[in-house]
């Protein structure tokens, strides 16, 4: 195998993970801002100027908590199913298409971890793996509001899974492909999806809320019946895996919405920005 190879789908991965962890922690960051500003409030202002440290505080905070295990879950399964949650979040990112071949020295690095043919279905697979996540978590907290809360975590995200997957039918059908990086390219100019599929985009974009677990689908959430959901119990970076996992979903459905129907990395005018700078 080429060394080389090796190194740069390494370093993309390395680069993907790092960027993703930094979106999920300015997401809540933005989030807390927009809440705060809706409700009157100054919102986190005390790290950092206007408070944009504060998710390295909270981060730093998080490793910093002791780590409870309650007496009688499951210990096990109670540390697998946040890791489970995390990782099925993260591998999400390996078939999106980022950008165009870059061609450094000669040689062509694609910015993407893998071209599969399937890139679509197994988009949908690892969303699906991630319901095990919050599944294992719940049950194994030996917590009635814990599991109580997976369960409905687990109904609302199997239920939206269908109407996701039919809203791009239509598109797939349309591209004749399953491939992302494909999709991005049949969408060259002005061709974008949205524009042929918009009722399946406002579909998908629902469905991708109900995914996320965000308002108005923040059922297994809720705090008024459920105390903190299925993470009740989880403290330390236990609790910070799965709060993680589910802000680089948001991150991932908002980047595979831009592929299917936006075009992706290949907005108008790239041809031009592309031939100005030329290769590496």
């Amino acid at each position: 195998m080429d060394i080389n190879f090796v190194i740069e789908k390494f370093l993309l991965v390395t680069i993907l993970f790092a960027i993703s962890l930094l979106i999920a922690m300015y997401s809540t960051y933005a989030e807390r801002k927009v809440a705060a500003f809706l409700q009157d409030r100054l919102g986190p202002d005390r790290a950092g100027p206007f408070g944009i440290l504060q998710p390295l505080a909270d981060g730093v905070k998080m490793f910093m908590k002791e780590e409870i295990i309650p007496a009688n879950a499951s210990k096990w399964l109670f540390m697998v199913g946040p890791g489970l949650a995390m990782l099925c979040a993260c591998i999400g990112t390996a078939v999106i298409p980022w950008g165009q071949d870059l061609t450094i020295d000669g040689r062509v690095i694609p910015l993407q971890v893998t071209d599969i043919n399937v890139g679509v279905l197994y988009l949908f697979g690892v969303v699906s793996l991630g319901v095990y996540g919050v599944m294992i978590g719940g049950w194994a907290s030996n917590n009635k509001y814990s599991l109580l809360s997976a369960i409905r975590a687990a109904s609302q995200n199997i239920s939206y899974e269908v109407a996701m997957g039919l809203s791009i039918i239509a598109l797939l059908l349309m591209t004749n492909t399953l491939s992302l990086r494909e999709i991005v390219e049949q969408q060259h100019g002005w061709h974008w999806n949205v524009l042929y599929q918009p009722l399946g985009f406002i579909i998908f974009m629902v469905c991708s809320f109900a995914e996320t677990n965000r308002a108005p689908f923040d059922l297994p959430e809720c705090e008024t019946e459920l105390i903190g959901g299925y993470h009740t119990e989880y403290s330390s970076m236990k609790l910070g895996f799965y709060l993680f996992a589910e802000y680089i979903n948001m991150f991932v459905s908002s980047a595979v919405m831009a592929t299917l129907y936006f075009g992706g990395y290949n907005y108008p005018g790239m041809d031009w920005v592309a031939t100005q700078v030329g290769p590496i």
